[in-house]
């Protein structure tokens, strides 16, 4: 198994700029998952990583080795596709075998490792069935079997389990993530839907238009984004935006909306002119007795919880509270934020402003 490094990696289709000067570390045995929106330049960095694409610019490290100009043959990696890319001739054994057989390995060997391979995804009983007539969950073992069988350095997953059905894929990620823990490798994992890069991922770098918007472990890119991006991609509903226009310095814990002082964490760094006040939906309260109003204007009832929509005067917003609370569609009520879970981010360039309770998330972000 090995570490990633990317060093100022840029891609470039002609006029078209897909990734910008990109820099993170994938550590050895990691599962690191790569997400955004289509078009950001999830993709075509995982490609870049896999010798699939070679970058414009910026140097790749595979267990040290600069591999940024060398083909993939050259790199010791196994890819898994969305679409699986099986052999409809062979049979699942002969699919699993393939890479093995090819690189010279006797049949006696290779039928002994896909052996192995197959008792560790549960397919030992249709190794001489046909794949075309697999299941997608089947066909998608196959597929990862094939991968595990040579014994990488690296496994690079783009979006391998797309092509499921809702419930079935939420039981593979969960296989997967099991399998990946077992086996101690180094993972990357292209995906566009959050809650798969945060109920898998150790590390996540958070794309959009080609850059870099974050890079962290889910919890810290969950409660400190270190863009307006970011808090919109992550979390559902997102993060809430109420925009005012005011002046915030070194060392400040309060901003004023609407004429009520709010409190929020300490900053560290100071600024005037449009601002944008972020909390999550499940950090605010409703409480009559609050200074800050809004109006309930919708509910959506979850189970365990409600989604309440309000308007402000600073804009609409969603909270998250108990089922059992009481929240009348037309009631005027008053809202309680949780101080603690506050950013605060400049509304022209969408940077969260530094404060004493997300420094050092956005300092190694």
């Amino acid at each position: 198994m090995a570490q990633i490094r990317i060093e100022n990696v840029r891609k470039e289709f002609g006029a078209f700029t897909a990734v910008e000067s990109s820099s993170f570390t994938i550590e050895d045995g990691e599962f690191f998952m790569l997400l955004g929106p289509s078009g950001c330049g999830k993709t075509t960095t995982l490609r870049m990583m896999a010798g699939l694409e070679l970058p414009t610019s910026g140097e790749i490290y595979i267990d040290g080795e600069e591999v940024g100009q060398k083909p993939a043959s050259q790199r010791d990696i196994a890819f898994v596709f969305q679409m699986f890319a099986l052999y409809p001739h062979m049979n699942v054994g002969k699919n699993i075998s393939y890479p093995l057989i090819s690189q010279g390995m006797s049949r006696a060997e290779a039928r002994k490792k896909v052996v192995e391979v197959a008792r560790i995804l549960g397919i030992e009983n249709i190794l001489n069935r046909p794949v075309g007539g697999l299941s997608g969950g089947d066909r998608q073992r196959v597929a990862l079997g094939r991968a595990i069988v040579r014994e990488p350095k690296a496994f690079f997953m783009d979006e391998p389990l797309g092509a499921l059905d809702a419930e079935f894929r939420e039981h593979m990620s969960e296989e997967l993530r099991a399998l990946h823990d077992r086996m101690g490798s180094t993972t990357v994992y292209v995906t566009h839907d959050q809650l798969e890069a945060m109920q898998m991922g150790d590390k996540i770098v958070v794309m959009d238009q080609g850059v870099v918007e974050q890079f962290g472990v889910p919890q810290q890119i969950y409660d400190w984004p270190a863009t307006k991006f970011v808090a919109q991609f992550i979390g559902s509903p997102p993060m809430n935006f109420l925009e005012f226009h005011g002046m915030v310095g070194n060392g400040m814990d309060k901003v004023t909306l609407d004429g009520t002082e709010l409190e929020v964490p300490k900053l560290l760094e100071g600024t005037q002119g449009e601002l944008t006040f972020g909390i999550r939906p499940e950090h605010i309260r409703l409480d009559s007795t609050a200074p800050y109003k809004g109006r309930i204007v919708a509910t959506e009832y979850l189970g365990t919880t409600q989604i309440v929509s309000l308007d402000t005067p600073n804009g609409p917003v969603k909270a998250r509270i108990e089922s059992h609370e009481r929240a009348r569609v037309g009631e005027l009520t008053g809202l309680k934020f949780d101080a603690r879970t506050v950013t605060l981010f400049d509304a022209a360039s969408g940077r969260a402003l530094l404060s004493e309770a997300n420094q050092g998330v956005l300092q190694h972000g």
